[in-house]
């Protein structure tokens, strides 16, 4: 691939992710029950509620899910794959494709969390100030995944409950979502 190609194929991976992270934060702050009054979970949902809410209204949430920001999320990684075979003048196969964008939505999601309870850990180690809306949204998304290793895997004053669910998203990473990945790819180039 020619060097113009890789930098569109870079700009296009951006565009594509910063879509699916406004959108998987809007999935997990309505999960996550997180504060509406914060500026951040208004931001959320003031840019993603007038795509979400025709489909929504086909769509509905299922318990606290929201299916329809799932669904865009799925499709966003599948224009971005298409998009992606196209620079390199590639036609996949339709369920390889569907596949391999489901598999990357997965993995983003857990390096979504993964970096999520890396940065939110690392803030809580210093003294900010914890009405601060980033360390809030983060936290409230974050709590849900700590909450059973709750102050059971404390030694002295460290707190290693984010260590440890950090190493099994990296472990979901590895285990579920490569091999996914792999599948996906080699079904959409028809292998």
């Amino acid at each position: 691939m020619s060097y113009l190609l890789n930098a569109l194929a870079m700009l296009i991976e951006l565009a594509f992710d910063a879509v699916v992270t406004l959108l998987l934060l809007r999935v997990l702050a309505e999960a996550c029950r997180a504060d509406f009054n914060n500026p951040l979970s208004q931001f959320v949902y003031r840019y993603t509620n007038p795509v979400l809410a025709p489909i929504r209204r086909v769509l509905p949430n299922w318990r606290r899910i929201n299916l329809a920001a799932l669904l865009l999320a799925w499709l966003a990684m599948l224009l971005k794959r298409l998009l992606l075979f196209a620079l390199l003048g590639v036609m996949p196969h339709p369920a390889g494709l569907a596949l391999l964008a489901l598999a990357e939505l997965l993995d983003f999601v857990l390096l979504f969390y993964i970096v999520l309870i890396f940065g939110w850990s690392l803030l809580s180690m210093f003294a900010v100030d914890r009405r601060q809306p980033l360390l809030r949204l983060a936290g409230s998304i974050v709590a849900p995944l700590l909450r059973p290793l709750d102050g059971k895997l404390v030694a002295g004053q460290i707190d290693f409950a984010p260590m440890a669910v950090m190493i099994v998203l990296l472990l979901g990473r590895l285990l579920i979502a490569a091999p996914l990945l792999d599948l996906g790819a080699r079904l959409a180039m028809g292998s």
